[in-house]
């Protein structure tokens, strides 16, 4: 168990190794702040419990585990995309060759394009803001990543080469492929 005092809470993570009484000991000698808790182990019912009365009192709110990005498998798509043509995958999807307008991509995790991206993509569809989005050319109208939404301004076509985007400082930008975040 390790125990951190954030502006407005204390964050908790519980690697799976606490007792109730372990949980307040340690609880009972710092300030009655809410709990922010992550769960990076294997956790009884009566430390969830305790847990549980601990956060009534408190308050309680449960955080996803850090650094923990599931991405079950890469597909890889050898052919163009046409107008119409929708992909969707749980993890990451890599396509040879151009995805054309009115042509659609959604990836719960990166998305990458080994030709011209004009159509519709979305990565991090599952909430990843960390996902990117890869292309030889980036030309797409609209792109997504998580819950974010870019878009081109009208009459600019790119001509800059291979680019990323990502998202950085809540906003989508794009980078040119290769250069360090």
């Amino acid at each position: 168990m390790r125990i951190r005092a954030t502006l407005n809470a204390l964050a908790l993570r519980l690697d799976g190794n606490e007792t109730p009484e372990m949980l307040r000991k340690a609880l009972l000698e710092l300030p009655p702040l809410p709990l922010e808790v992550e769960v990076a182990g294997s956790v009884g019912p009566t430390v969830l419990e305790t847990l549980l009365e601990l956060g009534r009192e408190r308050g309680l709110q449960l955080r996803p585990q850090r650094g923990e990005k599931y991405i079950p498998y890469t597909e890889v798509i050898d052919q163009t995309l046409r107008s119409g043509a929708r992909v969707e995958s749980p993890g990451t999807v890599v396509i040879l060759g151009d995805v054309n307008a009115g042509a659609e991509i959604i990836a719960a995790g990166d998305i990458i394009v080994v030709g011209k991206l004009r159509g519709l993509a979305h990565a991090g569809a599952t909430g990843q803001e960390e996902a990117a989005i890869w292309a030889m050319s980036l030309e797409a109208k609209q792109i997504r990543i998580a819950h974010h939404v870019a878009q081109a301004p009208d009459g600019e076509k790119s001509t800059r080469g291979p680019e990323r985007a990502r998202v950085a400082e809540g906003r989508i930008v794009l980078e040119a492929w290769g250069k360090k975040a």
